[in-house]
């Protein structure tokens, strides 16, 4: 029996591969032809074809057509060796894409950036640690400042996060109440309660005179990334009410 031969045709009905990569596999020495005609048509053998379902099957598993085109100069048995270690960076791309979607499905469910953990295996700092740096970046010259750092240093990192979770919860705790009173006056008494509560959830790290709470405010109202955290509670209506609760707290203790 003749060996059967197949056009680029019936290479693409078979494999389902497209005219165009079997071109550019035949341009890259990746796949040749086994025979070419003198009016340039492609014939292609069993072998060949064998060939290119290995070629495909090594690039779905994710190989760069230069890995393929080493890979394919090996021994089957040298194929597997590679194949292997493959399979553990996959899963461990897995495990990573896994983390991914569930950090992605918990910041659309409306958890603040800050609370994500996307970059606990990566060189880039944590969102909180970014946050940390820019802080000092911009007020580490300040006395406040470098009150709340020592008042910090004092913790060991354990201790640290611990405070820092507990914060987070407080701080949320507070915020979820506020949200419950906003129809009322930012200057009524239960509001008023709150936002006291607030300045001490603030306190925990260092003393808030009425400027610090003033920039806070501002900033809660002025820096974009405060709205996918306060979204939790409310539309922008919360984060008005909010600021205008905090500039009554700061005004009365200015009168008393």
């Amino acid at each position: 029996m003749k060996t059967p031969y197949f056009t680029v045709k019936d290479i693409i009905q078979i494999t389902g591969i497209t005219k165009r990569a079997l071109h550019y596999y035949d341009k890259t020495d990746l796949l040749k032809p086994s025979r070419v005609e003198d009016n340039g048509y492609r014939y292609y053998d069993q072998e060949a074809l064998g060939n290119l379902q290995m070629i495909l099957l090594f690039k779905e598993m994710n190989f760069s057509l230069k890995d393929i085109a080493a890979m394919m100069q090996l021994s089957k048995e040298e194929q597997k060796d590679i194949l292997r270690e493959h399979r553990s960076t996959l899963v461990q791309r897995k495990q990573k894409l896994e983390t991914i979607i569930d950090q992605l499905d918990e910041y659309v469910d409306g958890t603040d950036i800050s609370h994500l953990h996307l970059f606990d295996d990566s060189s880039i700092l944590s969102i909180q640690e970014q946050y940390e740096s820019e802080a000092k970046f911009i007020y580490g010259d300040t006395e406040k400042y470098q009150e709340f750092e020592a008042n910090v240093n004092q913790l060991s990192v354990e201790e640290q996060e611990k405070a820092y979770q507990q914060f987070s919860v407080n701080m949320e705790q507070v915020f979820r109440e506020l949200a419950k009173h906003k129809n009322l006056s930012p200057a009524s008494g239960e509001v008023q309660v709150l936002v006291g509560e607030w300045k001490g959830c603030l306190e925990q790290f260092m003393s808030c005179d009425d400027e610090i709470l003033r920039c806070i405010a501002e900033a809660y109202t002025t820096d974009r990334r405060y709205v996918g955290y306060f979204g939790q509670f409310g539309n922008e209506d919360f984060l008005r009410f909010l600021y205008e609760a905090i500039m009554v707290f700061i005004q009365s203790a200015s009168n008393r």
